[in-house]
């Protein structure tokens, strides 16, 4: 057999190894999808078969409240972000545009700032899974234009990676599982109020251990039901592994393609570590520093402050100026909050 045959097999059993590996995934997601569909079909079937007796409205009602509780969610904008128009920041909407072609990922329908969020995030929203780009405003400020491609391409790059809305939809799911299930704990007030009673009336005078023998055995009943979901929810992580790891390559691949590799560096140490970057800014709002002066100083200290390589077509020292200008208000407000940054 030829090197080129042995080669073309290898290629045609990796392939059909994926997708394997992603039919299992997607087949698991459904049943967890249909699971959840099955609590709300339960709950209603058990209210309609006998509506006149109270203890059918209880579980149905129970039944409906679960399939409700495990049900898919989309990404909902933070309540803390502020959304931006194309009138009110023509020029960030302009170069987050460029940053999202170059990319090859739909341009943002919605820009939100958050005024002490650090990360940068491009994510589809809602129902109608709408490209939204939130900006987080301490490191916006306290970072170069180059940096700020840096940041852009990160989020639009890592956009790919993420998992589609059925298997990411399973996994959250039966991660509300595992939490209803594994991690329940006593209650802190109930747990509080019986170390209070024993330090009071003493051992003999407390009553008696009724309720911890029930939350000991109930959180043993929730380990025996809750060991099929961990070994779905083990078994699904393990498919989509290795194609997360796979697409995290791909994401940096192209990240790099947008904003040297070096930039890329300066912008995952910043995010790792925000308080480096967002330091001075947080002592120049202690002084009473005003905003342009602030900016001015985060230039000054950065190294390669002008946009190099692929970078400097997507934004310009004089277009990063005309963003600032737009965001100044925000900028300002944001400043009042710096010293809640960990």
């Amino acid at each position: 057999m030829s090197i080129t045959g042995s080669l073309a097999e290898g290629s045609f059993a990796a392939r059909a190894g994926t997708w394997a590996r992603r039919g299992a995934a997607y087949a698991i997601s459904l049943a967890v999808h249909l699971s959840t569909l099955a609590f709300l079909a339960l709950g209603v079937q058990t209210i309609a078969r006998a509506p006149q007796y109270t203890v059918s409205w209880l579980f149905g009602g129970l039944f409906v409240a679960i399939g409700v509780l495990l049900r898919p969610r989309a990404p909902k904008l933070a309540s803390d972000a502020e959304t931006l128009t194309r009138d009110a920041a023509p020029a960030l909407h302009a170069v987050a545009d460029r940053v999202a072609d170059r990319a090859g990922v739909p341009r943002p329908a919605l820009i939100a700032v958050r005024d002490l969020a650090a990360r940068t995030s491009y994510e589809r929203m809602g129902l109608r899974r709408r490209p939204v780009l939130t900006i987080g405003l301490p490191l916006w400020l306290a970072t170069s234009p180059a940096q700020r491609v840096g940041l852009l391409a990160g989020a639009c790059a890592r956009a790919n990676t993420a998992d589609d809305l059925i298997v990411g939809g399973a996994l959250a799911t039966l991660g509300q599982w595992r939490h209803a299930l594994l991690a329940s704990d006593a209650l802190s007030a109930r747990q509080r109020a019986q170390e209070e009673m024993q330090l009071t009336l003493g051992v003999y005078g407390s009553p008696d251990t009724s309720y911890e023998v029930a939350g000991t055995f109930g959180r043993m009943i929730g380990r025996v039901l809750g060991a099929p979901v961990l070994l779905l929810d083990l078994v699904l992580r393990g498919l989509v592994r290795r194609e997360t790891v796979r697409a995290a390559e791909r994401a940096a691949r192209r990240a790099a393609e947008i904003a040297s590799p070096g930039t890329l560096a300066e912008v995952d140490a910043a995010l790792a570590a925000p308080g480096g970057l967002v330091a001075p800014l947080q002592a120049a709002a202690l002084r009473g520093e005003k905003v342009p002066a602030i900016r001015r100083a985060v230039l000054a200290r950065a190294t390669g402050a002008a946009p190099g390589g692929p970078a400097r077509d997507l934004l310009s020292d004089g277009e990063s100026a005309a963003i600032d200008e737009e965001l100044i208000a925000h900028y300002t407000r944001a400043l009042r909050g710096f010293s809640l940054i960990t």
